[in-house]
C-alpha cells in the first residue's frame, strides 16, 4: 500500500459545533432530572456524554453559589441615630472610641464628641 492509498483512509475532522444558550439550557434541564442517565440524554440530543456532565457541573455550580448568596443575605439592619446631650456625656470626655477587632487585627478610631453627629453619619456609611 502506497502513501497516497492511505490517504484516502483518513477521516477528515468536522467542525466544531455551536450551541444555543437555549439548547444548552434544555439538555441542562433534562440531564437534571431524577432517575436520568446523563448518557442517555447525551445520545438523544447527540452531544458528549462528558461534555453535557460538565455543562451539568458548571449548572450545579452556579446554583449551589446562588444559594449561598441568598441565603447570606441578611436584611440590613436600620441605622438608628442617637441624640446625645452634653449633660449625659460623661464628664471629661473629648473623643468618641470606635474599636473594631478582626482577628488578631484591632482598628481604633477616635471622633471628637463636638462632631458626634458626623461621626454617627461617617458609621451609618462605613457599616453598609
Amino acid at each position: 500500500m502506497g502513501e497516497t492509498e492511505m490517504m484516502g483512509d483518513v477521516v477528515q475532522p468536522t467542525r466544531r459545533r455551536r450551541h444555543s444558550k437555549e439548547f444548552k439550557a434544555q439538555a441542562i434541564r433534562a440531564a437534571m432530572q431524577p432517575n436520568v442517565s446523563i448518557a442517555a440524554v447525551a445520545l438523544h440530543y447527540r452531544l458528549n456524554a462528558n461534555m453535557l456532565r460538565s455543562w451539568v457541573a458548571a449548572q450545579e455550580e452556579l446554583d449551589a453559589a446562588e444559594a449561598a448568596r441568598q441565603s447570606m443575605s441578611v436584611p440590613s439592619a436600620e441605622f438608628v441615630p442617637l441624640q446625645l446631650e452634653t449633660s449625659e456625656v460623661a464628664p471629661g470626655a473629648k473623643d468618641i472610641l470606635i474599636e473594631v477587632r478582626r482577628g488578631a487585627a484591632t482598628v481604633t478610631v477616635r471622633w471628637p464628641v463636638s462632631a458626634a453627629s458626623d461621626c454617627a453619619q461617617w458609621l451609618q456609611g462605613w457599616l453598609r
